[in-house]
Formats: structure tokens, C-alpha cells, sequence
């Protein structure tokens, strides 16, 4: 295994009889002793984590005292975890998580954008509504970063400034769950005006290893773990929502492995269970490669059953359809994981 490994080709995409596109990437398999199980292209290729941190950020919020002081919802504390489709709901759910902090949607600095889901943005359309920062797919991120500050008695209005106490210790806990220090991550400035997090695909994939299996970590640590699992597991709509695969994924396997997607082509999942963690990342950043990628490594590792897996065919190898709907090629896997 080296550290300089060059990507390997992970998907290719079919028209036809010919290869018409391929999508290079890595993958890390990590186990909640930081020992690497299975890896493919450069395991510590350094990259944004991007939504795959939002499981991991929202620790500090439990750490806190959140959901004793606001009593959330599994789905609430599940929103805080998501990229969601901003359907009705999802939105409903993060002006609820902001109303049991005392704010309202004003206090919101992620944006707007219309709904993820087509048909929720069509909706809003039609009843002459516009969207608003509830229906950013970041809201619950947000909000939850919202219930934090006034937590911590610190001013709401800065909340996605890189000082402020907030995103302090968004960073301090991500490092301490992904086992490496503050200073080794990479800052920059996520699509919802907060501050992203780089590092190796390795140690995101040991930090939800850990996030999954926390029995090493400190007693209110393990807790806020178990919480977030335990929500994720029990909403798994309100971490993304209809037709997406975060959400499928949880419903398939009953809760058994909990995953998360991230823009540009990043995905991390933990298998509870047996104490893994796995992270991958497509380089040319295409969504289209990144749930194939994601369920071929499963299904290598031996952890989805021929139904769960029959249930994941969809995403597996999604077919590549004409204008017509006619079916004229196939988004496949090509890849094979190596065993350390």
C-alpha cells in the first residue's frame, strides 16, 4: 500500500458495446482500530470530506447537552446530520429544531436554493411559494449549528466564521474522531458558507469506524455516537430523502450500515456492527459513479445479503437511458478492493 498510489478506475460508463467514459477514484476500508482492511487506489489521498462531516459535527451539539436541553427528535437530530431534498418536511423539521433554540429561519447563513426533489421545487412553484434557507439542503447542518451557539452563549450571528466557538469545535472534534491534528486539516469554505474539512480518505474512514463502534472513546463521546447512529438509523428520510441512496441504504439494510454522501464525488459509511468504516472518492468529483462505487465495495467486503443487495440494484448499476427512455448502456463497477 502507498501512500502515492495513483487512482484507479472505479466506474465505467457504457454506450452500447464500447466504454464510453470511466471515473478514477480511491477507497479506504478502516476498522475502529485504526487497522486497514481493504483499500483501493491511494487510501490517504487528501481531499474535502465535505457532507461526509456532518455526522461527526453534530457530536459537539450532544457533547453539549442538546438533546436534553431541546428534547429533539430522532428526525430533528437526524436533519442535522443530512443533505436532504427539501421536501416539505425536511424543511418543516429544521424550522422546528431552530424554534427549540428560539430562533426562526432568519437566523439561517447557508442560502437558498430550490428543493433537491423535483417534485418538491415543482410544488412550491405551483402553490406560488419561493424557496428559502428551510429548503437548503444544509438547513438541518445549520440549525443544529444554530442550537449550539446559543448552547455555548455565543453569538449567533457569526456562527460560520472559522473562529468562531462554533466551528472550533466542529474542527476540534472531527480531528479528534478521525485521529489527526487540528493543523493537518485543510480549511476552506464549504457551498453553505461554513468551513470544510480536508484530510485522508483513511482517516475519515477510522473516524466513522469510530462513529459507528465509539467503545474506545470517552463515556459522553460513545454516547453522542450512539445518539447520532441511533437517529440515523430510526429517520433515515430526514438524512436525505425520497429516491436517494443514503436514505435506501439505511431502509435496505435495516439501520445495519448508515452511510453519507458528500459533493463532489466523497461518500463515508459505517457497518456498526463489525466496526467499520469505509470512505471513497470519485476524482473527477461525477455523483453518477459515486453509489455504484459505494455499493460494489459492499458488496466485496461480504456486508449486503442477495436481497439487500437485489433492493440496491438500482444504484448498483444504474442503467444510461435516451431521451426516449430507452435503455443504450450501463453505469457499471470495474474495481477490486485489495486486502491488507
Amino acid at each position: 500500500m502507498s501512500s502515492s498510489a495513483a487512482a484507479q478506475i472505479l466506474i465505467e460508463v457504457t454506450r452500447g458495446a464500447m466504454t464510453e467514459s470511466v471515473h478514477r477514484g480511491h477507497i479506504s476500508v478502516v476498522d475502529f482500530r485504526r487497522h486497514t482492511i481493504a483499500f483501493t487506489g491511494n487510501p490517504d489521498y487528501y481531499t474535502y470530506i465535505r457532507s461526509t462531516a456532518k455526522p461527526i459535527q453534530a457530536i459537539p451539539l450532544l457533547e453539549a447537552g442538546g438533546l436534553e436541553r431541546y428534547s429533539f427528535t430522532p428526525a430533528e437530530l437526524a436533519l442535522c446530520c443530512a443533505s436532504h431534498n427539501g421536501e416539505s418536511a425536511h424543511a418543516e423539521t429544521a424550522l422546528a429544531v431552530l424554534r427549540k433554540s428560539g430562533l426562526d429561519e432568519s437566523a439561517l447563513r447557508c442560502g437558498v436554493h430550490e428543493p433537491l426533489y423535483r417534485p418538491a421545487a415543482d410544488a412550491l412553484k405551483q402553490s406560488g411559494q419561493t424557496a428559502t434557507p428551510l429548503h437548503n439542503n444544509c438547513s438541518g447542518k445549520h440549525a443544529g449549528m444554530l442550537a449550539l451557539s446559543v448552547l455555548l452563549q455565543a453569538p449567533t450571528q457569526q456562527y460560520t466564521a472559522t473562529a468562531h466557538p462554533v466551528q472550533l469545535k466542529m474542527l476540534q472534534t472531527v480531528a479528534e474522531m478521525c485521529g489527526v491534528a487540528p493543523e493537518s486539516i485543510g480549511l476552506g469554505t464549504d457551498g453553505c458558507g461554513v468551513p470544510v474539512f480536508a484530510m485522508p480518505l483513511s482517516a475519515l474512514a477510522y473516524g466513522y469506524a469510530r462513529l459507528g463502534r465509539p467503545e474506545e472513546l470517552s463515556a459522553p463521546r460513545a454516547d453522542a455516537c450512539r445518539q447520532v447512529i441511533s437517529a440515523m438509523r430510526a429517520a433515515p428520510y430526514y438524512v436525505a430523502g425520497t429516491g436517494r441512496y443514503d436514505t435506501r441504504l439505511a431502509e435496505v439494510t435495516g439501520g445495519r450500515i448508515i452511510g453519507k454522501m458528500g459533493a463532489e464525488g466523497v461518500y463515508a459509511l459505517t457497518v456498526p456492527q463489525e466496526g467499520l468504516g469505509l470512505a471513497l472518492k470519485i476524482e473527477d468529483g461525477a455523483e453518477r459513479a459515486l453509489y455504484p462505487a459505494a455499493t460494489e465495495a459492499l458488496l466485496q467486503l461480504g456486508l449486503l445479503s442477495p436481497s439487500e443487495a437485489d433492493q440496491l440494484e438500482a444504484f448498483h448499476q444504474p442503467a444510461v437511458t435516451n431521451r426516449r427512455g430507452e435503455t443504450v448502456g450501463i453505469i457499471r463497477p470495474v474495481f477490486r478492493l485489495q486486502r491488507s
